[in-house]
């Protein structure tokens, strides 16, 4: 073959790499968009579920609901100790690996699993639960509540199936689009029949709404999963899933831990009413992390992928992507949700809009870890779960150590101040240990413009590859 045509044959080639790094970049942005939508779409219908039940329940009930139903968010997220997160990297490897059979096995028995660890986790709680000090309202609402834990640790377990998959609407539309427009339409019938709106009425009805979006998420799933999968053998290995998903156990735990223990730690110093005044205050700001979750979601089974295939170029390009996607638009959202924050938590009744401060004070963390990107997704996505869980339980200690600290002189402001350190440590963590332990570049300043990548530590030593892009 002449020099013409190896030089012909080699540009063809290029081309086609290139061409695929589009489509696939194309594929990435098209997920991420439609991620951030649907979690777009899930705030507004939140927001409106929150301050209906704010309005029809008034700040004491509504404050018991709050505090009890954090507590289940967090209990229920642990129920599956960790298979919902690891099932995202399970999936991509079993595709990559061609092992159609341990896939089936994975779809059918993490999902067995979830009910039956969910129910478990539900019958112990039921006995602790008359064990811990509380007053009469909040453990007749927790009481309630626990019978939707297995229903909510399936939802989880198919949430990181469909995610792992690479199909964002049935992961996500499910718990995040059906369960509030299911809670929202069943309060609005127990108040139309002229039940009592309390924080027990709210525990009921979410049991109903959580039990209803699982089931639907399941059947949407199962068919996507027919039509991909289809019928074969299965091989299930639930001792090797639970082996290398338990460092997620803590990293999921730790994440939760970020996320509430300002509301739980408030909840034992403060009034019912106060504690409502924070939790809209602070779940408001916390609207700019769908960013950041989106951005995730959509980029974990590339991250997962690219890791299989050792294509560290591919890798850093796709890093590089999520970095700029995951912080520009995170401060976007902050100044829009700043500007009108005061007006906004006054819907929720009066007295709300006193927690305006808190939201300025969270601005700060929550922006120092988009500014890192979806660093702990990376490290999850590429083998380094141990790291990244020692990494989020350190921020978590964090959290509440300051908290233990703060609240008690400061109450809620104490609780955003300490809230905000927290998640700049975990960010700033997460970033640092990507960079030096990975070769990879993740902090936003170091992906202002295109520099050409260090490689990655971990794909140096499983690829000879020496070609390196920037796109």
């Amino acid at each position: 073959m002449s020099a013409a045509q190896l030089k012909a044959d080699g540009a063809l080639a290029g081309s086609a790499i290139a061409t695929d790094a589009r489509v696939d970049r194309g594929f990435a942005r098209r997920d991420a968009v439609s991620a951030f939508a649907i979690r777009c779409a899930s705030a507004a219908l939140l927001y409106i579920t929150q301050v209906a039940l704010a309005r029809w329940m008034g700040a004491n009930e509504y404050g018991v609901y709050v505090s009890v139903w954090t507590a289940i968010m967090i209990v229920g997220g642990m129920a599956t100790l960790g298979l919902n997160l690891g099932v995202m990297r399970l999936v991509p490897v079993h595709q990559e690996g061609g092992d159609p059979d341990g896939l089936r096995g994975l779809v059918v028995g993490s999902r067995a699993m979830a009910a039956g660890l969910g129910l478990m986790v539900a019958l112990a709680g039921s006995h602790v639960l008359w064990l811990i000090p509380m007053s009469a309202d909040h453990r007749a609402a927790a009481a309630i509540m626990l019978l939707c834990l297995p229903f909510y640790a399936i939802s989880d377990m198919q949430d990181g199936l469909g995610r792992g998959h690479g199909w964002i609407a049935p992961g996500l539309v499910p718990p995040y689009i059906f369960r509030p427009n299911l809670l929202i339409a069943g309060m609005a019938a127990a108040w139309a029949t002229g039940l009592e709106m309390t924080a027990s009425t709210a525990a009921a009805v979410i049991v109903w709404a959580v039990a209803a979006a699982a089931v639907l998420q399941a059947a949407w799933l199962h068919r996507l999963f027919t039509a991909s999968h289809g019928a074969g053998p299965r091989r299930y290995a639930p001792r090797a899933w639970i082996a290398s998903s338990l460092p997620l156990l803590g990293i999921a735990g730790a994440e939760l831990a970020l996320q509430n223990t300002d509301v739980m730690v408030l909840s034992r110093y403060a009034t019912p009413a106060e504690v409502a005044m924070y939790f809209a205050a602070a779940k408001t700001m916390a609207l700019m992390m769908f960013v950041h979750y989106a951005v995730g979601s959509a980029m974990a089974s590339r991250f997962a992928g690219l890791h299989e295939r050792a294509d560290a170029a591919g890798l850093q390009a796709v890093v590089r992507d999520a970095v700029r996607w995951t912080f520009w638009p995170s401060v976007a959202v902050a100044v829009a949700i700043l500007a009108v924050g005061r007006p906004v938590l006054s819907l929720f009744g009066p007295g709300f809009a006193d927690g305006y401060p808190i939201m300025a004070i969270l601005v700060g963390g929550f922006l120092a870890r988009s500014a890192m990107g979806p660093a702990e997704v990376l490290l999850n996505m590429m083998g380094k779960q141990r790291t990244c869980a020692v990494i989020m339980l350190a921020g978590a200690a964090v959290s509440l150590g300051l908290n233990l600290l703060l609240v008690p002189a400061y109450g809620g402001t104490g609780a955003a101040i300490a809230t905000a350190i927290a998640l700049a440590t975990v960010g700033l963590l997460n970033g640092w240990i990507v960079e030096r332990h990975l070769g990879l570049r993740v902090a936003i300043w170091r992906n202002a413009r295109c520099n050409t990548p260090r490689r990655s530590r971990v794909l140096r030593r499983r690829s000879a590859s020496t070609r390196e892009a920037c796109s």
